[in-house]
């Protein structure tokens, strides 16, 4: 029968790698941003990062609206991500990995030759 008090050095380590992808996904977001001329700060400002991603994604602000839509915003956020990738060269394919594996694809995104052509 244990103390119900338990050391792990693996739960520091992974907390360490944790907070690692989350820097390089914030990072690559900035530049991403960069890229497409916007401000990098705006990632951190919450409902403004949304507009400013669609604006980047070259669609209206009031699909900001459609965000509070349950249901519905999964597919807004689905076809803001496809034109998100696509006006950097992109296809639906890397949209997918946008969505599904962000912290490989957007430093892929932030990192390579793309460019914004939106």
């Amino acid at each position: 029968m244990g103390t119900g008090v338990e050391t792990s050095s693996g739960g520091g380590l992974i907390s360490l790698i944790q907070l690692a992808i989350f820097i390089l996904t914030i990072v690559s977001m900035w530049k991403v941003f960069a890229k497409a001329d916007e401000p990098g700060w705006a990632i951190f400002i919450p409902i403004f990062n949304l507009y400013v991603m669609l604006k980047i994604a070259g669609k209206p602000w009031w699909w900001l609206l459609l965000f509070c839509i349950p249901l519905v915003n999964l597919i807004i956020a689905i076809l803001a991500t496809v034109s998100f990738a696509q006006n950097f060269g992109k296809g639906v394919g890397f949209a997918l990995g946008l969505i599904f594996l962000p912290f490989i694809f957007y430093p892929i995104l932030a990192f390579s030759d793309a460019d914004y052509v939106g």
